[in-house]
């Protein structure tokens, strides 16, 4: 019996290089459930930068009603304590390591969680968030100030923008990439414009774009490379009575100032179903009718999840 027990391996015995590469195949939940806990060998691999790169958070869903105030969500308190309890796991486990953030569009992070994970994410490239209906102003600006290193956002349409762009546009010097999940109308490009001008890359695909705004957009960000409008509905917006003229086409004088781009890219096609989609839902693509992970496909490789 004691030279059988003697042969046996332990725990801890185990290869942490082997560890890290099963721990790799594992999502954000088995990640968090405990193997961490195991032993001090399984510890050290769960830690390993490897695994932590990016911390993807795309399989959470809010467990939520929708509410006619705002901030027109109520998410159920169960439902926040999963994601406090693993964003505090997964965080703990990063040591610091994560440079990619990726939220669901249904999953409503609060100011708290959205601070609690910017202070342990410090040196964050790339966020993708789409919702932000429980973020505040301040939560949000507060996250900014500390991932100086931030190059690319995935957001929704906001309603004040200004803010944002210019914490940005003083924090991030080497911002570049953009994709905004909702109408862009003359407000937000002006501020694109006004704060971002050094924008290289920017994605309006699938919601309803301004033809103003677009041409706000591609005579003020003169570092403007990668521009994606690709199922849009394009609106041309007549003086009061305001009325909006759905565009069928490009015209000269948009083509003519997208040609300095490097990717003008565009799909305006009656018998392309995301066209046909985003006209459907009048500009404002109901991602949770379609194929599970449509969200995240886009024309610009940089962008796509």
């Amino acid at each position: 019996m004691e030279d059988t027990c003697s042969g046996m391996r332990r725990w801890e015995d185990m290869d942490i290089d082997i560890l890290v590469k099963i721990f790799q195949n594992l999502n954000i939940l088995e990640l968090t459930s405990g193997v961490g806990h195991v032993c001090s060998t399984w510890r050290l691999a769960a830690c390993d930068p490897l695994l932590w790169k990016t911390l993807d958070l795309s399989i959470l869903r809010s467990n939520f009603i929708k509410i006619p105030l705002e901030p027109y969500v109520y998410v159920d308190g169960r439902s926040d304590k999963t994601l406090t309890r693993i964003l505090k796991i997964a965080l703990n486990l990063s040591c610091g390591n994560i440079s990619f953030l990726i939220f669901h569009y249904n999953l409503y992070v609060s100011d708290d969680q959205l601070t609690y994970t910017a202070e342990r994410c410090p040196r964050l490239k790339r966020l993708v968030m789409p919702a932000w209906n429980r973020i505040k102003k301040s939560g949000i600006c507060h996250a900014v100030r500390m991932w100086e290193d931030l190059e690319s956002l995935t957001m929704p349409s906001i309603s004040s923008p200004l803010y944002l762009m210019e914490e940005i546009g003083k924090y991030c010097k080497n911002f570049s990439e953009l994709k905004i999940m909702g109408p862009c109308d003359i407000l937000f490009a002006s501020t694109l414009a006004a704060f971002l001008p050094n924008l290289k890359v920017l994605s309006l695909q699938c919601t309803m774009l301004c033809k103003d705004a677009l041409i706000i957009i591609l005579e003020g960000l003169k570092g403007l490379e990668v521009l994606n409008i690709s199922h849009c509905l394009l609106v041309e917006v007549h003086p009061p009575p305001a009325q909006k003229r759905v565009l069928k086409e490009l015209d000269k004088s948009i083509l003519d100032r997208a040609s300095r781009l490097k990717k003008f890219l565009t799909c305006m096609d009656d018998s392309c179903i995301m066209c046909q989609r985003t006209r459907n839902d009048e500009g404002l693509l109901r991602w949770y009718k379609y194929e599970e992970d449509l969200w995240k496909v886009d024309e610009v490789r940089s962008l796509a999840v």
